[in-house]
């Protein structure tokens, strides 16, 4: 696609123009409801059926053990290396997103612990469409068993050697040979083979994104990862040959990709030589750095890259991006790897309301509660707001308690 250049005035509106250059998606509501519908009703045999249709795949549902220890013991070394760089880094910064568990002592005595508790069952959607991520691998397996959920099961179309060495190398429960909006109807409500998750998380394409949509009722989720984006804001100094080489990483994923510059320093942006390929491209003049700012806010990206002479000064002021990078070398092509963040991230500017994957999305918070002594002053607290709102036995259930026990 051609790159495009804008002006930035009202910073929505632009950011707005800039999301535009993506086609938008067909929608797949319909065919989608139709098949988590049937997969939900009739099992292993709606989703054999579907398997054979759609993911030109062979061989069992379920990978074999031998087979994931054979793609291991196959896999290249200096693959194997960095892998487990990524999973070492991962590990760590999941680890410490995992919040303690906490005491709280109200003023009437009743204590209120508020527990962090992981689900029992996880599952990683790998795709498999433009090329196989063992990356994903890590980024669901590694940040699941770091929030401690004891099962981590992971459905992969095609199964391809390098993502069954990532699972052997994760220790992954079960690996399944499937992908799609068939995929996560059998985790979401459990098949004859398939055992039901708690969690289902992962990125995928638009019917995966929209299965996950239609589950999420049901089974928790991470959120909606659809299109990839990029957006490079870029003060004096920046080295304009490293902004296009950032932008062209991430345009290699290709259709529906939005990569982006902006800067006040028009020659800068004039000098980013970038050949998109299939992906939306953009350079967005500022009047200046806060102008810049602005538009960065509102277009929300997955990655923001801060580079050139003010990029440590602007990164506390940001609050709407998926993962930020700041400096020269934060190229986002190491977060989407080894850097330890999470590449599994909100797209499509829902950055301004959605985190990236971690440890919370397979943890629930949940309030172990003690009355105790507490029970007379809150009672004399409570009844009479129980009443306002029509509800005489709630009213009572805590009256009763206001003499102690005997």
């Amino acid at each position: 696609m051609a790159l495009e250049r804008f002006a930035l005035g009202d910073p929505a509106e632009v950011a707005a123009r800039v999301r535009g250059l993506a086609p938008a998606a067909a929608s797949v509501t319909g065919a989608v409801g139709q098949i988590v519908a049937n997969v939900r009703a009739h099992g292993d045999a709606a989703l054999e059926a579907y398997v054979e249709q759609f993911d030109e795949t062979s061989g069992p549902l379920r990978v074999g053990a031998d087979e994931l220890t054979a793609a291991l013991d196959g896999l290249d070394a200096d693959v194997r290396a960095g892998l487990e760089v990524a999973i070492a880094n991962v590990r760590a910064v999941a680890v410490a997103g995992c919040d303690d568990e906490r005491e709280v002592v109200l003023p009437e005595g009743q204590v209120v612990r508020l527990r962090e508790v992981a689900v029992r069952r996880a599952a990683i959607y790998v795709p498999g469409g433009r090329a196989p991520y063992p990356s994903t691998v890590v980024m669901g397996v590694v940040t699941a068993r770091a929030a401690g959920v004891g099962e981590v099961v992971v459905c992969a179309p095609g199964a391809h050697r390098v993502i069954l060495a990532a699972c052997a190398l994760c220790q992954v429960d079960a690996v399944f040979r499937m992908g799609g909006a068939h995929a996560v109807a059998a985790l979401a409500y459990g098949t004859e083979s398939v055992p039901r998750a708690d969690v289902i998380a992962g990125p995928g394409n638009l019917y995966v994104q929209e299965a996950k949509r239609l589950v999420s009722g049901d089974v928790g989720i991470d959120g909606f990862a659809g299109p990839s984006d990029v957006l490079v804001l870029a003060s004096e100094g920046a080295d304009p040959a490293l902004v296009a080489i950032d932008l062209a990483a991430q345009a290699e994923h290709g259709e529906g990709t939005i990569v982006c510059a902006v800067s006040d320093d028009p020659g800068l942006l004039d000098a980013i030589d970038l050949d998109p390929g299939t992906a939306a491209a953009a350079l967005v003049d500022a009047p200046d750095l806060d102008a810049a700012l602005a538009f960065a806010e509102a277009f929300a990206p997955e990655h923001l890259e801060l580079v050139g002479e003010e990029a440590e000064a602007l990164a506390p002021r940001v609050r709407s991006a998926g993962a930020v990078f700041v400096g020269r070398d934060g190229a986002t092509a190491f977060g989407d790897y080894v850097a330890g963040s999470n590449h599994t991230l909100p797209t499509g500017g829902a950055a301004r309301l959605a985190s990236g994957q971690s440890a919370r999305h397979f943890r629930r918070r949940m309030s172990e509660v003690r009355i105790g002594p507490a029970a007379a002053a809150l009672a004399r607290a409570g009844a009479p707001i129980a009443r306002a709102e029509g509800f005489e036995r709630h009213a009572a259930s805590m009256e009763v308690r206001e003499n102690p026990a005997p």
